[in-house]
């Protein structure tokens, strides 16, 4: 959570008193399931797959607009919108010549040498990349720590200029408007309201291939750009199985559908996995080609991993924040993220958390706040005063639409920490699993401030009878039964593969 979220840092409690925080209280429909769902990005952006993040509200085309310029203005006007909702620029030397070793080559090896890119790492820990018009790419720290050599560096970044060259975002952006005028004009205008139904589904999937199509494509450019330019082709294929592994790894405890997703804008890793190989196999033989795994791992030799500490941490089930000096523990089962709003948690039984922090000094006391009108379909009678570990707080119920909450809200200060807790199914289950998130909220003491410290990643070189599960002892950051996932995920490794003497592996320590 950041200081735009209303809680992080000295900063966020200035902005709290400025009203940042009760913009996002007062009259507005607090929804916690809907935000743990991963934010969409606007259709301007070329998003590729990602895990996390979301973006700024972009500028919107009209069909038949397009020229010369257009995508450079767009992509000025929205660089400054996408730097600030990804946490600003990340400045790290070895990060930034692992970019610029890559870049040169590719874009001389691209469809359009002429074309100008720029190039910004996030400071964000989500996986993702991704591209405005322009030739503005991007690519976030998180991904960088997940890449394990040069050539699957330069894949992410030869696919985003593909996306660029070939004008996808704008493309997308006016299928988009075409889409919805559509829609809505059957709507309006058709009387059998299945068959406007039908109408409307086919539209969309109509769309959903398009831009399935565009990904694709981009793929497809993309390994013939990276084998050009001398990298290892089959570095795509090798990525993106790398990033449906780390999907896995962070959903492991929660309920996955195995049925595809057909409006999905993007086709599923699987099938993308076959096509980067079929496009490396056209051109190139394994083995041939650039990987360059020890410079590249020496470059991010460092790199902040996780939450930045401005955010505060999530450390397993636990969420700690330094500069604040508090912290809580959701139950087992709960995957916690730590997004720009709010930190976010759910579980395999569809019960899903919220907690963030508001502005709560013009209320004499908590019961008022509570009762001010921020949260839909709460139950007057339900609301009462408490403590938590001697910090003063208000819970209370609400119902609406469909959907039963327990509302927490702890003092300290100005500031109101607000826990939410959502389920279409409340059980008992529910209840004690909302109490003991509640109960376990704390100030921490100055010991817990001072040693809690950033996690990064360590480069270390294998010795003689290293394996994976002897490595993983030294992960930090998750609970010790899923270091091992952790370490094989974060080096594309098997648990028991055998890993040569002097192989470079990644470790995340604080």
């Amino acid at each position: 959570m950041t200081a735009r979220s209303g809680i992080m840092g000295a900063a966020s409690l200035r902005k709290d008193a400025e009203g940042k925080a009760e913009r996002a209280g007062a009259g507005r429909q607090m929804s916690p399931v809907r935000r743990v769902a991963t934010l969409a990005l606007c259709a301007l952006l070329a998003s590729c797959q990602s895990f996390g993040g979301g973006s700024p509200n972009v500028t919107t085309i009209a069909p038949g607009t397009l020229r010369p310029g257009l995508g450079a203005d767009i992509g000025a006007k929205e660089h400054p919108r996408v730097v600030a909702t990804y946490g600003g620029v990340y400045k790290n030397d070895g990060a930034v010549r692992a970019v610029a070793s890559v870049v040169g080559r590719l874009v001389e090896a691209s469809d359009d040498p002429s074309q100008s890119y720029r190039i910004t790492i996030l400071n964000s820990p989500a996986i993702n990349a991704f591209a405005l018009p322009g030739g503005y790419l991007y690519v976030t720290r998180g991904l960088l720590a997940l890449a394990n050599d040069t050539s699957e560096l330069a894949a992410v970044l030869a696919h985003e200029m593909a996306h660029v060259t070939s004008n996808h975002a704008i493309e997308r952006q006016q299928r988009a408007e075409a889409r919805e005028l559509a829609n809505k004009i059957l709507t309006n205008v058709v009387q059998d309201s299945e068959q406007a139904r039908q109408a409307i589904l086919s539209s969309q999937l109509s769309f959903a291939r398009f831009s399935q199509a565009q990904e694709f494509q981009a793929d497809a450019i993309g390994v013939k750009t990276l084998a050009k330019a001398g990298f290892d082709p089959y570095a795509a294929s090798r990525f993106l199985k790398s990033m449906a592994d780390f999907q896995a790894y962070q959903t492991a405890q929660q309920i996955q559908s195995s049925a595809p997703d057909f409006l999905s804008s993007h086709p599923n890793t699987p099938e993308r996995v076959d096509l980067a190989v079929r496009e490396a196999r056209q051109v190139a033989a394994p083995g041939i080609g650039e990987r360059d795994r020890n410079r590249y791992l020496s470059q991010i030799d460092g790199l902040l991993y996780g939450d930045d500490p401005l955010e505060g941490f999530v450390r397993g089930r636990s969420f700690l924040h330094k500069a604040l000096g508090i912290g809580f523990t959701v139950p087992a089962g709960y995957l916690l993220e730590n997004s720009p709003e709010a930190v976010l948690a759910s579980n395999g039984d569809g019960t899903a958390m919220r907690f963030d922090g508001a502005d709560v000094s013009s209320f004499e006391n908590l019961a008022d706040y509570m009762n001010s009108g921020w949260i839909n379909g709460l139950l007057p009678q339900s609301v009462r005063e408490t403590t938590v570990n001697g910090i003063p707080g208000v819970v209370g119920a609400a119902i609406t639409q469909g959907w039963s909450f327990r509302i927490a809200v702890l003092r300290i200060g100005k500031t109101g920490y607000r826990f939410i807790f959502a389920s279409r199914s409340p059980s008992e289950a529910f209840e004690s699993q909302y109490r003991d998130t509640l109960e376990s909220f704390r100030q921490l003491t100055p010991t817990e401030r001072a040693r809690l410290q950033s996690l990064r990643i360590k480069v270390v070189q294998a010795s003689a009878g290293d394996t994976p599960r002897k490595l993983a002892i030294g992960m930090r950051g998750v609970e010790p039964s899923r270091r091992l996932s952790f370490f094989t995920v974060l080096n594309g490794m098997e648990p028991d593969e055998p890993i040569p003497a002097g192989t470079a592996v990644k470790l995340v320590t604080d």
